[in-house]
This record gives C-alpha cells, sequence and structure tokens, in this order.
C-alpha cells in the first residue's frame, strides 16, 4: 500500500524477494536521488532546512544549557535519528515514481499521518540507540575525563584531541558509536521506506532489512560509509549543508530500497 491510500492488510514477510546489488546499483541510486532532487528543489529543500533547524537549535539549547560535552554525541547521534525524518523525501520519490502529482502539504501530511501506522514505532527503536548512545558517551567521559569542567567548546576539543585521555574517550567511543551505528543501520535502511510503501508490520520491516544488509553486506557497508561521510561534511557549516545533502540522501535510499526489495505476490 502506498501512505496515500486506504489501507490493506498486513503483507506477510514472505512476500518480498531480496536482490543481490552491486556498486553500480548505489551509484544509480545517487544519480536517481540527484534527479528526484532537482525535480522539486524547492520543496526537498524545505525539508531539508526543517532538519538543519532541529540540528542547529538543538546544538544551540545544548550551549544555552551548558552541556557543552553533549554536543559532541548529539553531532556523532543525529545522523542516526534522520532516516526517521527522512519520510518526506521517500514519498515524494514514491509519487515521482508512479506519476501523482503533489504540493509540499500533501507530504506533511503523509510524515503526520505515519504516527499511525506501523511506520510511527520505528522512532521508538532509533530514539532508544540514540539515548544508548548518549548514555555510554555520559560514561565514557566519566571514565576517561572524569567529569572535567570545560569553559567553551574550544576547550572541550583541545582536551579530547591533544590529551591522551581525551584521544581514548574520542578512540572508544568512536568503535562504540560505530558498532551502534551499524546495528541501527541495517535495521533501518531498507524498513523505513518499506513501513512507508507497503503495510507490513516494523518487526517483520526489521527482519527484512537486516537480511538485505546480511545478503548484501559490502554493498551497503559502502552505503552506510557514503551516507555517514556526506552526512558529517554537510553537518560541517553549522548545519547547512544537510539542506541539500539530506534530501538526495533520502531519495536515493528510496531507489536503494527499490532495488534491494522485490513484493513477489
Amino acid at each position: 500500500m502506498s501512505a496515500s491510500n486506504a489501507p490493506t492488510p498486513i503483507q506477510p514477510i514472505d512476500t518480498f524477494t531480496i536482490q543481490t546489488i552491486t556498486g553500480d546499483d548505489v551509484k544509480t541510486a545517487l544519480s536517481n536521488g540527484l534527479a528526484d532532487f532537482k525535480i522539486t528543489p524547492l520543496i526537498s529543500m524545505f525539508f531539508g532546512l526543517m532538519i538543519a533547524l532541529f540540528g542547529i537549535g538543538f546544538s544551540a539549547g545544548l550551549l544555552l544549557f551548558d552541556q557543552i560535552w553533549l554536543i559532541v554525541a548529539a553531532g556523532v547521534g543525529f545522523p542516526l535519528i534522520a532516516p526517521f525524518l527522512a519520510a518526506g523525501f521517500y514519498e515524494m520519490s514514491r509519487r515521482y515514481e508512479s506519476g501523482e502529482p503533489f504540493i509540499w502539504s500533501d507530504i506533511v501530511g503523509v510524515i503526520f499521518r505515519q504516527q499511525r501506522r506501523e511506520f510511527g514505532w520505528m522512532a521508538f527503536v532509533m530514539l532508544f540507540v540514540f539515548w544508548v548512545w548518549v548514555y555510554q558517551v555520559r560514561l565514557l567521559l566519566a571514565l576517561f575525563l572524569q567529569w572535567t569542567s570545560f569553559s567553551s567548546l574550544d576547550g572541550f576539543l583541545v582536551t579530547i584531541s591533544t590529551t591522551t585521555n581525551g584521544l581514548l574517550f574520542i578512540g572508544v567511543g568512536t568503535i562504540i558509536g560505530a558498532v551502534l551505528a551499524t546495528v541501527l543501520f541495517s535495521i533501518t535502511v531498507i524498513s523505513m521506506p518499506l513501513l512507508l510503501d507497503q503495510e507490513i508490520d516494523f518487526v517483520s520491516a526489521m527482519i527484512l532489512s537486516v537480511k538485505s544488509v546480511m545478503a548484501n553486506p559490502l554493498v551497503m557497508l559502502g552505503w552506510g560509509i557514503v551516507i555517514a561521510v556526506i552526512t558529517f561534511i554537510a553537518m560541517l557549516p553549522g548545519f547547512l549543508g544537510l539542506i541539500i545533502a539530506v534530501p538526495i540522501l533520502g531519495h536515493a535510499t528510496w531507489h536503494l530500497y527499490r532495488k534491494v526489495l522485490i513484493k513477489s505476490v
């Protein structure tokens, strides 16, 4: 079922067939994502701007309440919740593909309706992983830096990049963060667009997503690295790069999903 139509019965997991993909398919998905972005760039950038403003506001709040240490956790963890925010891009690409016209308010309506569908449950999964990430950063901060007081963001960054304990904090945190990001990527990369596109329970969707990653480990790992690198670079200019980067990645993810998962019944 599409997100804009009347509900249909929940689809069984064996309704879908997982395809083997190659690096060329990833390149094609990125190319198609860019093409989708160019069709109605202002609408895509509007939703990208909402994501960027969320990042800016969240970071500003941490500075305001003197929670400087959390900025690093938020900066690394922010991409963990981006798939949920990308629902609008999946819907836009779905409509481009089916030839359905729309305006920006149609996409906003689809995003809000997801809270009444299985798609909404994935928010809890992603927020749980995000909070696990934040609390492990708190634990590592206590273990390696003994809750050292930082008067500024610059002071915090200098400490973690020039001291032995700071480098250990970064090293161990990076390993743990990579594990959490890999787990979350595996359960969401296919399940998120699938849940928007079809009526299927979120557990089955996560299982199909993990199986899709396991069937294409190197290609999917490469796609995860592409997402992480592009998102990180886009965040550097005060999150403003996300206005363009996230829409393109969101559209591309839809196309990769359509290549990986085929409805066989």
